[in-house]
């Protein structure tokens, strides 16, 4: 009996406590709910933020905000647009979002990183309230959202002392990249009519100057913008029209100037405006600003900027400054000098005449670079300030690659190159320059194993020694001489140049190549190679530091472009007996009337030099592309050093008749 009377006790025991546990199981999945929903709603509140989308502010705010705070939607949604954009707000980096609920209010709080045009300001602490309401969740937007000391009718003041950039100078400290005056196009609101009159005259600016009517109106409905005020919208790199659509005008103002242009774009670059790429790779970088694209305003990018200085503080309705977001002090960029003569890389580029070239120039003795000239070439001015599509195309479609740096591209040196085997031959005593060699015909190859390949010379000249064959240019002379030495003995000798360096000079390029493997895989590969072609890849800046051992009596000078560099040399490449003997035949090559480099003679003044031809094709028996090259220098006091090509020349274009004036500028220098 007592057991059927407990039984029903403990059932109504068991339903309460299910009642019980039910009811504060529905409550905490009421809590977990509302704690998910709160922090999706702050998530979704700083992804505004973040992208900017501040028209959606809206949505996610509490229709008890204006009471709390006194902002209606409208005014915060401006507030945020015009803090943000003065003060050049990018990269906004929320962490650490968290939501609680206490005593039935939700609150929540965050950290913020951003980056401004005076640099990154970093995590920043909020705290915020959420309104519970009958339909759904709000935030109770005050401003200290914004920036957390900001209160009531706070202000954000920014103060920008821009740096100056650096500028890079050559030799004589002679701007080559500096601050200079450029033309600044805008526009004049009131000047521009009302209507239909107003759009023709946007129409009219926006034909004439390359530029998107959408854009012009997205100028003049920036929040700052006055019916008299200067609205700009492009940099000019050509003189302005004497005939401005109406509305338009230009003022003088400040910034990147390039005075040498196409003469000097690939070694000295361009700089164009900092993106959120770049920030992403350097936190430190200011959202606004310049950064260096390409040459060395690229590779001295940050000696060169410079730090911005100002200030970004809140202040009250007064103006009164009550709290600092981010201050900092100016630093101007350096002023890099080169080694470059501005004069001299002007006439070497223009010598080029827009064929597809370089030209380098060096003093021997120090290896200072003088120029570094690449051809056909691209306008840095107008690719810092804004490039017009129909040029940029232009550049583009151009089938002789104007953006490519030929002076840092390693090409087959031809017969400029047989100098150095001479020597190599000489000093290793395979070569002997009084014997005379036997060689009949244009055409020859060692024996039957080499198929149907043959060297070919140009002048069948019979019997040649190692003066006729520098002057001749005898590619069967020196094929039967690089033979004769073996490929160790001829890749010891070039072991002792600057193959497989790498060179300590701000240029992008590839070490110099002797073949594409360690060892030769043939004879004929061996050969080749010996006059210049083959596998070897060398660029001109390479080529004028392998030269310089016949100007310095056998010591090599690394090449330089900084003028505070030191000076470093490789002694005894070759031997002083060895460099003066090809500097003597590199000499005849100029005075002997059947010299290849003849033609130079008439400049009345002495020159050594070795001209070169490298043919490029698939077969031997077609006609492949001819690159030409001139090795040129003061054999009396070795004060310059040249190595200019011509890349695929066509008729009888050579380097060397393109050559006169720049070494008659060299050689009264």
């Amino acid at each position: 009996m007592k057991k059927k009377k407990s039984l029903p006790l403990i059932l109504s025991t068991l339903s309460l406590l299910i009642l019980i546990g039910g009811f504060f199981g529905f409550k905490y999945y009421q809590k977990h709910q509302r704690l998910t929903e709160a922090k999706t709603l702050v998530q979704n509140f700083t992804n505004i933020l973040k992208n900017k989308e501040f028209g959606d502010l809206s949505k996610v705010l509490s229709e008890k905000t204006e009471a709390k705070s006194g902002f209606p939607d409208e005014e915060i949604i401006e507030k945020y647009q015009n803090i943000f954009t003065g003060i050049g707000a990018e990269n906004l980096e929320f962490k650490s979002i968290e939501v609680s609920e206490e005593d039935k209010k939700l609150s929540f709080s965050y950290t913020l990183s951003l980056t401004t045009s005076l640099g990154k300001i970093k995590d920043l602490t909020y705290k915020g309230t959420i309104d519970v309401g009958e339909k759904a969740l709000g935030i109770i937007w005050q401003p200290n959202l914004i920036f957390p000391k900001m209160s009531g009718r706070d202000k954000i003041s920014i103060s920008k002392d821009s740096a100056l950039r650096g500028s890079l100078l050559d030799r004589n400290e002679k701007p080559l990249a500096t601050e200079g005056d450029i033309q600044q196009l805008g526009v004049v609101p009131e000047r521009l009519g009302e209507g239909t009159e107003k759009e023709n005259n946007i129409r009219k600016i926006a034909e004439q100057f390359d530029l998107k009517e959408e854009d012009i109106l997205q100028a003049l409905n920036q929040p700052w913008v006055q019916p008299d005020y200067f609205v700009p919208l492009k940099i000019l790199t050509d003189p302005a029209p004497a005939q401005m659509p109406t509305g338009a005008s230009f003022q003088i103002t400040t910034g990147r100037v390039y005075p040498l242009g196409e003469a000097a774009a690939h070694l000295i670059g361009y700089v164009g405006t900092i993106t959120a790429e770049d920030i992403e790779k350097n936190s430190e970088l200011s959202s606004s600003g310049k950064i260096g694209r390409g040459g060395l305003e690229a590779a001295f990018d940050e000696q060169l900027r410079g730090t911005d200085g100002g200030k970004i503080s809140i202040t009250d309705e007064s103006g009164n400054e009550t709290s600092i977001l981010l201050e900092k002090e100016k630093k101007d960029g350096e002023n890099i000098q080169l080694t470059i003569d501005s004069e001299a890389q002007v006439l070497a580029f223009n010598s080029l005449g827009n064929n597809a070239g370089a030209t380098v120039i060096t003093e021997p003795g120090t290896g200072d670079i003088l120029t570094a000239v690449s051809s056909p070439s691209y306008d840095p001015n107008k690719m810092t300030h804004g490039i017009s599509q129909e040029d940029y195309d232009a550049y583009e479609k151009n089938e002789a690659k104007p953006f490519i740096s030929r002076f840092a591209t390693g090409y087959a040196p031809g017969s400029t190159f047989k100098s150095v085997t001479a020597a190599i031959g000489l000093d290793a005593g395979t070569i002997d320059p009084n014997e005379e060699i036997a060689i009949n015909g244009l055409k020859w190859q060692k024996d039957s194993s080499w198929g149907d390949y043959q060297v070919t010379r140009v002048s069948d000249v019979t019997p040649v020694d190692l003066k006729k064959a520098l002057v001749f240019s005898d590619n069967i002379y020196m094929a039967q001489a690089t033979l004769k030495m073996g490929e160790e003995v001829f890749r010891k000798g070039l072991d002792k140049f600057i193959f497989g360096e790498k060179l300590d000079l701000p240029i992008a390029m590839s070490p110099a190549q002797i073949s594409n493997e360690e060892r030769f895989n043939s004879e004929i590969l061996l050969a080749d190679t010996g006059y210049g072609q083959g596998q070897l890849l060398i660029n001109p800046i390479q080529q004028a530091a392998l030269y310089s051992v016949f100007a310095n009596n056998g010591t090599l000078a690394y090449p330089k472009l900084i003028m505070t560099s030191e000076t470093k040399t490789k002694a005894d490449v070759i031997t002083a007996e060895s460099a003066a003997a090809i500097k003597e035949n590199m000499t005849e090559v100029v005075t002997n009337e059947n010299g290849t480099a003849h033609s130079l003679n008439t400049l009345g003044f002495t020159i050594a030099a070795k001209t070169g031809t490298a043919e490029i094709k698939d077969t031997q028996d077609e006609k492949g592309k001819e690159n030409s090259f001139l090795l040129a220098f003061d054999p009396a006091d070795s004060s310059y050093l040249l190595v200019s090509m011509l890349e695929d020349r066509q008729g009888d274009t050579s380097a060397t008749q393109l050559a006169p004036e720049i070494l008659t500028y060299l050689h009264n220098r």
